[in-house]
């Protein structure tokens, strides 16, 4: 079985651009190494397509690049919180509209494929300098996550699960800046990723 991930930096992790199966630090990484001992038998090839930066427009724009010509047989796709982030950083316009039918059309696209689709929900911590950003960020979750129900195989909302822990869990365990998780917030997303993919595993 083949499986692409797409992303921004949160999956991309430091993955090696010269090696074709390096697969970065984090996530996808923590993921394979749990993945690959649960079926000894099955020849499961992995592949991390993460670039720093990307927005949701980016991973559209390289669909056939990064996924359609690798022919996989599932996609798992984190992506969204840099469309957020360079709203505020660079003081751009965030078109909900826009992104929304941008989201569509990627997650189409591959379904048309004949690919799997899993979504992995972006997601902000609570840091004190990003709580501004919370508003509107409420308002993107609402647009992806409602295009990731109708078209997706699997969706996981980690947006909300990893608040949730933080009610009882400083934030900083998870993350230290609200966006880039820390080893432990990255074996969480590969931890719940695992239990999306195993269901679709052939």
């Amino acid at each position: 079985m083949r499986i692409v991930f797409l992303g921004d930096s949160i999956t991309d992790s430091g993955r090696d651009r010269k090696d074709d199966k390096s697969l970065g630090s984090g996530y996808v990484k923590i993921l394979a190494d749990k993945l690959r001992p649960i079926y000894p038998d099955t020849d499961i090839e992995l592949f991390n397509r993460g670039e720093n930066g990307f927005e949701v427009h980016d991973l559209l724009e390289n669909v056939q690049r990064d996924v359609l010509d690798l022919h996989p047989d599932a996609a798992v796709i984190l992506i969204g919180i840099n469309d957020l982030r360079h709203k505020f950083a660079y003081d751009r316009e965030l078109d909900l509209e826009k992104l929304g039918k941008d989201y569509r059309q990627l997650l189409s696209a591959i379904k048309q494929a004949g690919i799997t689709l899993i979504c992995l929900e972006p997601f902000l911590l609570p840091a004190p300098d990003k709580l501004r950003m919370r508003p509107l960020f409420n308002r993107q979750l609402k647009v992806m996550r409602e295009a990731a129900l109708e078209l997706a195989d699997e969706f996981v909302a980690y947006d909300e699960m990893f608040n949730g822990l933080t009610e009882s869990i400083r934030y900083t365990e998870y993350s230290a800046d609200g966006i880039h998780p820390t080893h432990r917030g990255s074996r969480l997303i590969a931890d719940n990723a695992i239990k999306a993919i195993r269901k679709h595993l052939i």
